[in-house]
């Protein structure tokens, strides 16, 4: 019998028996508690893998599928064509009315804003003033036509959800300036995006990374406040108690960082109690700063109150925030559904741009604008004679201000009728990749070890969309 064994024997073995259980796992050990040895505190701030061109971010998600046709991609020849009847050659692109589809042709008109000439919808009355700011982008192509599956491909990287958020992944490879705040925050509407929580779960990455909702009506966190009768001298000392048994427990338990994570959380927890209120606090903001967000006035003060505080969270430190805007979803009501929705985020917006360049922070500062993908150019008639458009993942509105976009520019194009990108044209991995680039973070090496391997955000690479950058 040979005994005689090679080093690819053993690796071989190792990747066919239950052996690779155990091998895996001595790896993710060893790889995870590298990463932990890095820095005494998870949310730390880590250098980045290059230079940056922002520090933070403001995700700005318009839940439900904005039309690029109707906010910041005309399309003339679909005047031509209105109501003509149109025959769809993707058998498996979204087909929600029956019978005959026809064209339609936006109804909006389009106005040229700014030095560099780029169109606004006739409802974007305030963005348009903010247009040498922007880089619109008409590349990005989407590959899922459902609302949970495309929220969480556009926000995680994946269709299928339990994946860590954007803003998961950059507090994981950045950390954050403020210790008594969370890393990642979430400002919601009262009800959430398709999909819910998962949209900003921290996935398999460790719980500090995941994304903190403040809600949109009470009190932003519960619990905010402590109970009656209690002091914090006395949380304080519950605290130091708790910590003096998690380091015995960690002396027979090293490898266990399940009880350290619920302990950092519980410190974070008691350290928001003393700085959250102030800063979700707007009183003490200027009546002119209140006005420049559209705060007070009944269309607007929902998303300008979010817009506002997003400010305020970026400026105390904050790495990423994430706020949503829904209703977007309009199918047969686009003259009258999104007419409405532009005007809730276009002052909200366009003050929010104005207030950072006015504090000097828009340069440091990456803003995004988007949803899950957009839609069609047309769509068949649905309860009597209203015409509208249906979702659409090859083509979609999204735009960029700050962090070292190129400012003042269209980027890509669509086809003539607004069906799909066919210049510039890139997949939502490459528009990742892009945003964590302009944040100092490399994809190929923001990794994590799980499941037995290295996982990142773009899920099997991508390439940086270079001529987003300025």
């Amino acid at each position: 019998m040979n005994f005689h064994h090679t080093r690819r024997d053993l690796l071989y073995g190792l990747g066919a028996t239950l052996g690779t259980v155990a091998f895996n796992s001595l790896l993710s050990s060893a790889a995870n508690a590298a990463e932990s040895a890095k820095s005494p505190s998870p949310l730390a701030p880590k250098k980045p893998h290059h230079k940056p061109k922002a520090k933070s971010c403001i995700f700005l998600y318009m839940a439900g599928g904005p039309s690029h046709i109707d906010t910041f991609d005309p399309k003339p020849a679909l005047a031509k064509r209105h109501m003509r009847e149109f025959v769809r050659k993707d058998k498996f692109a979204s087909a929600m009315a029956s019978g005959k589809r026809y064209f339609v042709k936006s109804p909006f008109k389009f106005k040229r804003a700014g030095k560099s000439g780029l169109p606004f919808c006739e409802h974007f009355r305030h963005l348009s003033t903010v247009a040498d700011h922007l880089c619109i982008y008409r590349g990005c192509q989407a590959e899922s036509i459902n609302h949970p599956t495309a929220n969480y491909h556009m926000n995680t990287g994946s269709r299928f959800g339990g994946e860590p958020a954007v803003g998961s992944w950059v507090s994981y490879g950045l950390g954050t300036e403020n210790q008594n705040l969370p890393s990642f925050i979430v400002l919601p509407e009262v009800n959430y995006p398709q999909g819910g929580a998962a949209c900003w779960s921290n996935g398999y990455l460790p719980a500090h990374y995941q994304g903190t909702p403040l809600r949109a009506k009470g009190s932003p966190i519960l619990d905010l406040n402590p109970p009656k009768g209690v002091t914090k001298d006395q949380q304080r000392k519950n605290l130091d108690l708790l910590a003096q048994l998690e380091k015995q427990h960690q002396k027979t338990h090293p490898y266990n960082k399940d009880l350290a994570a619920r302990l950092q959380s519980y410190e974070l927890a008691f350290r928001m109690q003393a700085n959250v209120p102030d800063i979700i606090n707007l009183d003490k903001e200027s009546a002119w700063t209140k006005a420049l967000y559209g705060v007070g006035e009944p269309e607007t003060d929902g998303f300008a109150k979010r817009c506002l505080l997003a400010r305020k969270l970026i400026e105390q430190g904050i790495r990423f925030v994430q706020l949503y805007s829904g209703g977007w979803d309009s199918h047969d009501y686009i003259e009258r559904s999104h007419a409405k929705r532009m005007r809730v985020v276009d002052k909200p917006i366009a003050g929010l741009i104005t207030d950072l360049k006015n504090r000097g922070m828009l340069d440091d500062t990456l803003i995004i604008w988007c949803g899950e993908f957009g839609r069609t150019p047309d769509n068949g008639m649905r309860g009597g004679k209203k015409v509208g458009r249906d979702h659409n993942a090859k083509a979609m509105p999204m735009f960029f201000a700050g962090g070292g976009v190129n400012a003042g520019h269209a980027i890509g194009s669509t086809d003539e009728l607004g069906e799909k990108a066919v210049d510039v044209a890139h997949p939502i991995r490459d528009l990742h990749v892009t945003i964590l680039h302009l944040l100092g973070l490399n994809d190929n090496k923001l990794t994590y070890f799980h499941g037995g391997r290295f996982k990142q955000l773009s899920q099997i690479g991508g390439s940086v969309i270079k001529e987003l950058i300025a």
